[in-house]
C-alpha cells in the first residue's frame, strides 16, 4: 500500500511583493505544503488581500508564526527579520528567509539553530550556479568576486550610501559605489545584497567573498557577475533580473525561486544539490 507523504504546515512572514505571490501558489496547490498563516505590517490589509483564497490562512504577528507551522518564510523588511528569525529557530523549524543580509550579520542564528536543530533552508533567489559554488566549496575556492550592475531606484534608501552623502539619483553615468566584502555589504546595503550574502554562504563565507556594486541610471535590469576560481574549477555566470515593479530592490524571479525552494521540499524528484 503506498501512503501519502505528509501536508506540511507553511508561515509566511510579509506579504509584498514576494510574499503574496507565494502565498497564492501555496493556495493554489504545492503537494505536501499547505499555508497555515501569514503576518504583515498591515494585518488588515493582508487579511483583505487573502479574503479570497480557497483556504483564507491565519493573520497573526511575526512572532507568532512559528507556533502554526512546520516551515517558516521570511520575505519581510530587514528590520523585522529576527521576529520571524528568532522564534522559528527557537522552535526547531525549518527556516527559510529571502533576507540572507539580515541572516549574515547574526551569526548568533546560526549558532542557535545547531542547538534547536532548527534547519536554515536559503533559496538562490535571483542568482544561477549556486550548485556549482556548493560543490566547489567542497574542494578548495581560491576566490569569488561578484559585480552587481542596479538601476538606481532601488538603492535610494541603501545607509552605505546615506552615510558618505551620495544620492544615486543625482549619478549620470555607472558609477561603481560600493567594493568591499560580502559582510560589509550586508550592513551596508541590507535591501540589496541578499544574493550575495547567499552566495557567501554557499562558498568561502561573508569575509573572502568580494562584491562591486554599480549604480546605473540607464539600467533597467539587475546584472549580477560571479566569477569564482578554484583548484577544481573555473567558472562565470551572468544574469539579467527584471526588478519587480512593486519593489526595485528585488527582482521577478525571486518569488520564483522561493516557491519552487517549497515545492523541492516534498518533491518526489528533486534536481539539484
Amino acid at each position: 500500500m503506498v501512503q501519502s507523504a505528509p501536508t506540511y504546515r507553511v508561515a509566511l512572514g510579509g506579504l509584498g511583493a514576494i510574499g503574496f505571490k507565494v502565498a497564492r501558489a501555496l493556495d493554489e496547490g504545492i503537494p505536501g505544503l499547505s499555508l497555515a498563516a501569514i503576518s504583515a505590517h498591515d494585518q488588515d490589509a493582508a487579511t483583505a488581500r487573502v479574503a479570497g483564497f480557497a483556504q483564507p490562512p491565519a493573520v497573526m504577528a511575526l512572532e507568532a508564526l512559528a507556533d502554526h507551522a512546520e516551515i517558516i518564510v521570511e520575505c519581510a523588511p530587514a528590520s523585522v527579520f529576527e521576529q520571524v528569525a528568532g522564534p522559528a529557530i527557537e522552535a526547531g523549524r525549518i527556516f527559510m528567509p529571502m533576507s540572507s543580509a539580515a541572516l549574515l550579520v547574526r551569526p548568533y542564528l546560526l549558532e542557535r539553530a545547531q542547538e534547536t536543530g532548527a534547519r536554515i533552508i536559503i533559496p538562490t533567489g535571483a542568482l544561477i550556479g549556486f550548485d556549482a559554488v556548493r560543490a566547489a566549496a567542497e574542494g578548495d575556492i581560491k576566490s569569488v568576486r561578484m559585480k552587481s550592475i542596479k538601476p538606481i531606484e532601488g538603492l535610494v534608501n541603501a545607509p552605505y550610501l546615506k552615510e558618505r552623502g551620495i544620492d544615486p539619483t543625482r549619478l549620470s553615468e555607472c558609477t561603481k559605489v560600493f567594493d568591499g566584502s560580502a559582510r560589509d555589504a550586508a550592513t551596508g546595503f541590507p535591501a540589496n545584497v541578499n544574493i550575495t550574502a547567499a552566495l557567501s554562504l554557499a562558498g568561502i563565507g561573508p569575509d573572502k567573498t568580494m562584491l562591486e556594486i554599480w549604480a546605473d541610471p540607464d539600467a533597467t535590469r539587475n546584472i549580477h557577475t560571479v566569477e569564482v576560481e578554484a583548484t577544481e574549477t573555473r567558472f562565470s555566470v551572468t544574469i539579467e533580473g527584471v526588478p519587480s515593479p512593486e519593489n526595485p530592490a528585488s527582482g521577478l524571479l525571486t518569488p520564483l525561486s522561493l516557491i519552487a525552494a517549497l515545492r523541492s521540499l516534498t518533491a518526489t524528484l528533486r534536481v539539484g544539490s
